[in-house]
This record gives structure tokens, sequence and C-alpha cells, in this order.
């Protein structure tokens, strides 16, 4: 596999890219660019007007990405998580 993307949209019609990976060795080919408007195009057909992304510190080239597709950064987002291990 090569990359992926995962999406959701909830019944507010805000569409969620949940995930987003390229193999290390294909970076840099536009695949990411291609996986995210694809996604795009999919959540849009179902009706969603808003579609974000969750983006985990430190990642510039994601943050420089979804900045060129016309998407902005908000820095008044908590992030939370609960771990049942520390080994995940």
């Amino acid at each position: 596999m090569i990359g992926t993307v995962i999406g959701s949209c909830d019944f507010r019609m805000k569409g969620w890219i949940n995930r987003l990976a390229v193999d290390p060795t294909y970076r840099g080919r536009g695949i990411a660019k291609e996986l995210v408007t694809r996604m795009e195009k999919t959540l849009k057909e179902r009706g969603v007007v808003v579609i974000a992304a969750l983006i985990e510190l430190p990642n510039p080239a994601s943050i420089n990405l979804f900045k060129k597709l016309g998407y902005t950064v908000h820095d008044s987002i908590v992030y939370v998580t609960k771990r049942e291990s520390d080994e995940v």
C-alpha cells in the first residue's frame, strides 16, 4: 500500500479527514494531495459543507499540505486522549 485516507461525516454535515498516511518511500509525489482531494469530493457529494482534520504536532508537512489546499489552522482546539497503556 502506498497511501491511505479515511474520512467520515457527522449529523451536522461536518466532514473529517480522520487519517492520512503515505509510505515514506512515496512522499513528495503529490499522493497525499490526491488522497485529500478525492476524500473532499466524496464528502461534498454527501452534502458536507465543512471539512476538518486534526494533525498531531510536530508535523509541518501535513500542516503545509492542508494550508496549500485552502484549510485554515486553528489553535483554539483542545486535543484530549485517554490511554489504557503507555505502549500505544
